[in-house]
């Protein structure tokens, strides 16, 4: 590949990491210099935000590219320049990316693209109610709304370890390789994608998901999806090969879907046997909702 479509790819992805900062920073899921977001931009370059400055505020060039091992290496640089075309020169209050560092995070963003060969975007994030209920031990993980079960699965809480520290990295090691939204205690969230606006879209979903369980709270009605429900819904998500490894025994955990393997035949079952089963199952909910059984 020429240095000509090398360039011509990174300004891409720079432009694109660019728009998603500004709509991390409009919808308040960063503040100051808090987040960061990288993108994969060959097997053993990625090309990410910088740390100490807003990212809402951020220009192209301030964006640091390294290698796998967090180590800076040369990237495009083009110049900024006013709408007449002509370049302009660098701010008192801005730098270049030559003279930046790279994200303070970036040792966790490297342990997810070394866990999940598939992803091409990472995103960690401030969303101010993800972080407000991982304070308050209130757990994502539950089968609420139908589309986050579809799309995203169970979202798994990962243990508070000190920002921008190796812990992170470990902290989200083994999680990462199953989940493409992960809670982090007191810090955020990591989601990741095909590209930062994917990963953004979960982020999105993530927080929404949030809202609605705080609302939910609030009300006194936090009532999961039934399990037969939710073993649809999980079939839908199998045939879009979206499904995770292990993801079963923790949708019969947190869900109540275990009998059906998450929907899929009990072995030597026949299409009646399974019909019973999902009617048992809601019929056991319903009468937990009225009192008559055990939680």
């Amino acid at each position: 590949m020429s240095r000509y479509v090398d360039n011509r790819k990174e300004r891409i992805w720079q432009e694109e990491i660019i728009r998603v900062c500004r709509l991390l920073h409009e919808k308040g899921y960063i503040t100051a210099t808090d987040g960061n977001v990288s993108v994969r931009l060959s097997k053993n370059r990625v090309l990410s935000t910088p740390s100490g400055l807003s990212k809402g505020f951020l220009t192209p060039e301030q964006l640091v590219v390294t290698d796998l091992e967090g180590k800076k290496i040369p990237s495009y640089k083009p110049a900024s320049r006013d709408p007449s075309g002509r370049a302009l020169r660098l701010g008192s209050g801005q730098a270049s990316g030559r003279s930046l560092e790279p994200t303070s995070e970036l040792l966790m963003h490297l342990e997810a693209y070394r866990q999940r060969p598939d992803i091409g975007a990472v995103i960690h994030a401030h969303p101010p109610i993800c972080v407000a209920l991982s304070i308050a031990g209130i757990s994502l993980a539950k089968c609420l709304l139908p589309e986050v079960v579809v799309t995203l699965g169970l979202i798994p809480t990962v243990e508070y370890a000190t920002p921008s520290s190796p812990e992170g990295a470990g902290a989200i090691s083994e999680l990462i390789a199953n989940h493409d939204a992960l809670i982090i205690q007191r810090h955020g969230t990591l989601t990741v994608g095909k590209d930062p606006f994917d990963a953004y879209l979960k982020l999105e979903k993530l927080e929404h998901l949030a809202y609605v369980t705080l609302i939910l709270r609030q009300l006194g009605r936090e009532t999961p999806l039934p399990p037969a429900e939710v073993a649809r819904l999980l079939q839908m998500r199998r045939e879009k090969g979206l499904a995770r490894e292990g993801e079963e025994e923790d949708f019969c955990a947190s869900c109540g879907v275990c009998d059906l393997a998450v929907g899929r035949p009990r072995s030597g079952s026949t299409p009646e046997d399974n019909e019973e089963e999902l009617v048992r199952l809601v019929t056991r909910e319903v009468l937990k909702e009225l009192g008559k059984l055990g939680a």
